[in-house]
């Protein structure tokens, strides 16, 4: 008589050959022979229990996001399915591998109107890679390995539903995985003609820029190299912070509206950009470019090349092969006049950034808050970054290097990724610091999965910035020159909540509680809420600056001063003009 296996602990065993390590997901009636295997393979794959699947989807892209491994999560028919959206839609946005296992009443009761049965394909259609319903027990474990090939592929999402009878079935032994055998893509070699050609541009060029994107992850010291060796700045997509180093002179920070003065303003002036591994959304929708400028666009997908505007010099190439290869076919440039100037602009702006960190006023500002954060930072953190203000204020206030890892919610920007990241993030490298930082908006929608925090027992410091308001949309209002509505929140008192779910739990009103609560938090084992009562500021729209007299008039700008409290900003012309940039 021949071997035999349960379907689902087949499937596991494909999980476990992909080296899978967490699978995230609540139980239910119509996906127990999933959790039944995932019982009896404990040992091997840990299973973390959510309190909502919504976050069970966040981790499972945060995973990926941090690693470029495969996330996994699940949800039960009906509505533990349609609870993953959230989280499906920021992997398939942001290009990451997650697999979601989906529940389905047993084959006898399908096509019936069955209780919480949904015909589920459609529904994860649009959102999918690959997506498919197991119809036999034996094609389970392939299925599986499939569903896990193509997203690899596609960087995307791949959606597996099991009719739970089918789960339970004995199946031969005899299905294989590919885990083990995968080999990722060889990624193309640049062309050295193109790269002269590129070359040949930057030399002509008075006004030179870099900008980077995700793409030149694990690429820092080629991406730093380059931009000294040419003197180029460097201006990067705000999911790629802390990919070069903040102390690095020429990294100017990023662009649009959760970016920085510099980033903005470097791009603004450019005469030539050389995209680098980026895709970035914002330059034809709100002309974030100067679209006369020369363009050299560098990147693994030829599908991205000349997505976003015209391309001069396309390269079809790794990023680290060609950057490294730029800067062997050329000679170092020994000084560049907008780079200098463009260096001064970026010290005028951090000098503003530290004088705001450094007010111990009260009510609390947030970038006090933020002195805090970098000041208990080990240099190995991991930050899990909420939507709102708080990714604005991150991106500019956080003093990052490229060992520490941050993760946000890029394109699909959904509110409450933070929490769910951050439990991502604790498992995946537990002997990090792992911060969560969230406004108090964006935490009152998934602050029940603390719970995970503390059932797992992760020391995960959780920062929520309290100003019950949703600001980044009460900023959008204000632009529109509408009168605010419906961006008032309740307040509450998140550090009580944390405590009543088992959590420490600390609320800060004054800078001396501020200090002293950042010094507790990391002294304790478990998972620290910190809910500070911050003063109710908007940012600096850097994005809408009113600084120089050439476009503003003076009353602007004393008023756009006296506002943000930038004094001592200088519009970027002050220094092009110091340094006499043609």
């Amino acid at each position: 008589m021949s071997k035999t296996i349960n379907a689902s602990v087949a499937m596991m065993k494909v999980l476990e050959d992909w080296d899978v390590e967490q699978v995230y997901g609540i139980p239910g009636g119509s996906i127990n022979s999933t959790m039944e295997a995932l019982r009896l393979e404990q040992d091997k794959i840990d299973y973390i229990q959510v309190r909502h699947e919504e976050i069970g989807a966040f981790a499972a892209t945060a995973h990926a996001k941090l690693t470029g491994k495969l996330g996994v999560c699940f949800g039960s028919a009906g509505p533990g399915a349609t609870h993953l959206f959230n989280g499906l839609y920021d992997a398939q946005m942001d290009h990451v591998p997650v697999l979601a296992i989906i529940g389905q009443v047993g084959t006898s009761d399908m096509n019936w109107d069955s209780f919480q049965e949904l015909n589920e394909n459609p529904m994860f259609a649009d959102v999918s890679v690959y997506n498919r319903t197991v119809m036999t027990a034996a094609s389970l474990p392939h299925v599986i390995d499939e569903a896990i090939r193509r997203a690899y592929k596609e960087n995307g999402v791949a959606v597996v539903t099991i009719p739970n009878d089918l789960g339970t079935k004995e199946i031969p032994d005899d299905f294989w995985s590919s885990g083990h055998s995968y080999v990722k893509p060889l990624l193309p070699e640049p062309d050295d003609e193109k790269l002269k050609e590129a070359l040949k541009l930057i030399s002509e060029a008075n006004r030179p820029v870099i900008f980077a994107g995700i793409g030149v992850k694990g690429a820092t010291p080629e991406l730093v190299a380059l931009a000294k060796h040419l003197k180029l700045p460097v201006v990067m997509s705000a999911i790629s912070k802390g990919i070069i180093p903040d102390s690095f002179e020429g990294n100017m920070g990023s662009a649009y509206r959760v970016s920085t003065k510099p980033g903005n303003e470097t791009l603004e002036q450019a005469d030539l950009i050389m995209m680098i591994g980026a895709d970035f959304p914002f330059a034809r929708t709100k002309g974030m470019f100067n679209q006369d400028a020369k363009f050299i666009q560098i990147d693994i997908d030829s599908s991205k090349i000349g997505k976003r505007h015209n391309v001069d010099v396309p390269i079809l190439s790794d990023s680290k092969k060609a950057m490294k290869q730029l800067v062997t076919l050329s000679d170092e440039v020994a000084h560049r006049r907008f780079y200098d100037a463009c260096v001064a602009n970026m010290k005028n702006w951090r000098a503003y950034l530290q004088q705001l960190a450094d007010k111990t006023s009260d009510p609390l500002e947030v970038g006090a808050v933020f002195k805090q954060i970098n000041r208990i930072a080990t240099g190995n953190d991991v930050f899990a970054i909420d939507v709102g203000d708080v990714t604005m204020n991150s991106v500019r206030f956080l003093n990052m290097n490229e060992k520490q890892k941050f993760t946000t919610s890029a394109l699909f920007a959904t509110m409450g990724y933070g929490i769910g990241a951050a439990i991502a993030g604790k498992l995946t490298y537990p002997d990090r610091q792992v911060f969560n930082l969230a406004g108090d908006g964006a935490f009152a929608m998934v602050m029940q999965d603390l719970l995970t925090q503390v059932k797992e027992k992760l020391h995960i410091i959780n920062v929520v910035f309290s100003n019950e308001s949703f600001d980044f949309i009460k900023d959008e209002q204000e632009d529109e020159k509408q009168k605010y509505f419906g961006v008032d929140l309740q307040g509450a008192d998140f550090a009580m909540i944390a405590q009543g779910m088992g959590a420490l739990g600390i609320t800060v009103h004054s800078y001396k509680e501020l200090v002293e609560s950042f010094d507790t938090a990391t002294q304790v084992e478990g998972p620290v809420v910190i809910d500070v009562k911050i003063h109710n500021n908007r940012p600096l729209p850097a994005e809408k600056l009113q600084l120089d007299p050439a476009t503003n008039s003076s009353e602007e700008i004393a008023a756009f001063k006296q506002r943000y409290e930038a004094e001592s900003l200088q519009p970027f012309s002050v220094y092009l003009n110091e340094f006499e940039v043609e």
